[in-house]
């Protein structure tokens, strides 16, 4: 047996003790369905959640722009795996929660600190005469923000709002702290069994990545739909 072909051979034993004994890719599939379900959840909220923080940094009230402020300064000021022990072990301790839920809400409170200012850069990026140009028209500041100047700020903001979905997904990696079964923690577990750190770490790696490169295409179709109105 040649070098090649017992380095096969120990590369598919490897395999088969990885993945297949114990029906171990079962950990791995369960972990995908974790890790799009926080994800997915963290996304909705953190965008609420952003759009509204957004628009208390830019409303001319003293005490929600403060309250922007906070909310902003305190979330990217400190780690999310902190926040997230936080949300599960004191917040929602006496709450019958999924902790799914519960890791979606922390990641969705995380994120919302950073779509915030995503959001606010977007909305300043619109020029101020369509604002005025609204108000000329007959509409009041909402009709005028929802109408005309969010729908712009969209378009501007959207690879951003996308990289934060990619940074998100990759974040949702320190679940296993509060006990859930997503993609690194099912690695972690097949290594701890097998002793073999290799194959469930690239197995790991390589899931991320495919699903990252899944989410960029769909997302990059998307932004040249937003975009087949614009002239360049």
């Amino acid at each position: 047996m040649t070098g090649i072909q017992l380095w096969f051979a120990e590369f598919c034993d490897l395999f088969e003790l990885c993945f297949i004994k114990e029906d171990r890719y079962k950990l791995f599939l369960s972990g995908i369905g974790v890790t799009i379900k926080v994800s997915l959840l963290a996304v909705f909220i953190g965008i609420l959640i952003g759009m509204l923080v957004a628009l208390c940094n830019l409303s001319k009230n003293k005490l929600l722009k403060a309250i922007g402020g906070v909310y902003t300064d305190v979330i990217r000021g400190t780690p999310s795996i902190t926040q997230l022990l936080i949300i599960y072990f004191i917040i929602f301790a006496s709450v019958d929660l999924d902790k799914w839920i519960i890791a979606a809400i922390a990641f969705g409170v995380n994120s919302g600190a950073y779509v915030s200012e995503i959001i606010r850069g977007g909305i300043l990026s619109v020029d101020r005469g369509q604002t005025e140009a609204g108000r000329s028209l007959g509409l009041n500041a909402f009709q005028t923000m929802t109408r005309i100047v969010i729908p712009q700020a969209v378009k501007n903001i959207f690879p951003a709002l996308c990289n934060e979905f990619i940074v998100l997904i990759k974040e949702t990696a320190i679940v296993g702290y509060v006990g859930l079964m997503d993609i690194q923690k099912a690695g972690d577990f097949i290594k701890s069994a097998t002793f073999k750190p290799f194959m469930p770490l690239v197995g790991t790696a390589v899931i991320y990545y495919v699903l990252i490169k899944i989410l960029t295409l769909t997302l990059r179709q998307i932004e040249n739909h937003l975009r087949k109105s614009d002239v360049r």
